[in-house]
């Protein structure tokens, strides 16, 4: 692919312009990538964008504020929209399609039809978001029937929703591989996230304690203590640091059930935190001894 066709991105805004766009690739036989999003792009999601363009012929990517995965007194009139910056960051990373739906298109009057599942979304996020998962499940089904692509690409920051997803397919049959990509992060190893443009200077100064109080649990995992227990009390310490913090959960979960951890935990487990700090709500993980 030349510098010239890397900085065409094809918008699509209906779907039949979307499905005539990708059959066409389709009739060349080239494999179509997928990265969906909500906008605000970061780093996170251009190397999202790359690992698609890298790992398939045609990397189309979406942008879509889903109303269906925010709760009622959540942030969806002020979720950060910044189109023309993300078509830019696209095209740099080397998309060829992006599909950008409004509501209607997404959710025709009349739409009754959603998503749902047992056990995985109840814990975590999903016990503090409710409605949240069902939501998420949903679009992104959608979606995934929309593009039809060959595989989808998500970043691991949002480890609840990956592995749900990555359920779904399975379950039902879709004919999309997930592949989950590693976190991408801040020089001060801060998760990116487009929820962190809501941080004041004094609340982004210590919003890298949220990623220093799972190392704290990994470090001491790793001399020797396997007491789930007590590595939640290490990285709660170490996030008591920032005072500006206030937990939603931290907790020690199996990697593929999400069921909490008993004694002992093992190499692989899920070091699962999602906290406040100011308007936002963030989130991160670790797998002990593996990251």
């Amino acid at each position: 692919m030349t510098t010239a066709d890397r900085r065409t991105v094809y918008v699509s805004r209906t779907l039949p312009e979307l499905r005539s766009r990708l059959r066409a690739e389709r009739a060349f036989g080239r494999s179509i990538g997928f990265v969906p999003t909500m906008g605000a792009l970061h780093a996170g999601h251009a190397s999202l964008v790359q690992r698609a363009a890298a790992a398939t012929d045609v990397a189309v990517a979406s942008i879509f504020v889903n109303p269906l995965q925010f709760g009622p007194t959540e942030d969806l009139s002020r979720y950060p929209r910044t189109p023309e910056a993300d078509l830019e960051l696209l095209a740099a990373a080397g998309a060829k399609h992006l599909w950008m739906p409004e509501v209607a298109t997404m959710y025709p009057p009349g739409s009754c039809t959603s998503v749902g599942m047992k056990g995985l979304i109840d814990v975590l996020c999903g016990r503090s978001r409710p409605t949240h998962f069902g939501g998420v499940l949903t679009v992104v089904l959608k979606l995934l029937l929309q593009v039809q692509p060959d595989i989808a690409f998500f970043g691991r920051k949002d480890y609840q929703q990956a592995l749900v997803i990555r359920r779904m397919v399975r379950d039902l049959d879709v004919p999309t591989c997930i592949e989950t990509c590693l976190i991408v992060r801040e020089t001060d190893g801060l998760a990116m996230s487009s929820r962190n443009r809501y941080l004041t200077a004094e609340e982004r100064a210590q919003a890298p304690a949220l990623r220093a109080a799972l190392l704290a649990a990994q470090s001491a995992f790793l001399a020797g203590e396997r007491r789930p227990a007590a590595l939640v009390r290490e990285a709660s310490d170490r996030l008591a640091l920032a005072p500006l913090f206030r937990i939603d959960y931290l907790e020690i979960r199996d990697p593929e059930t999400l069921e909490l951890r008993d004694e002992p935990a093992r190499p692989g487990d899920l070091v699962a935190i999602a906290a406040h700090l100011g308007k936002a709500r963030l989130i991160d993980n670790l797998l002990l001894a593996q990251d």
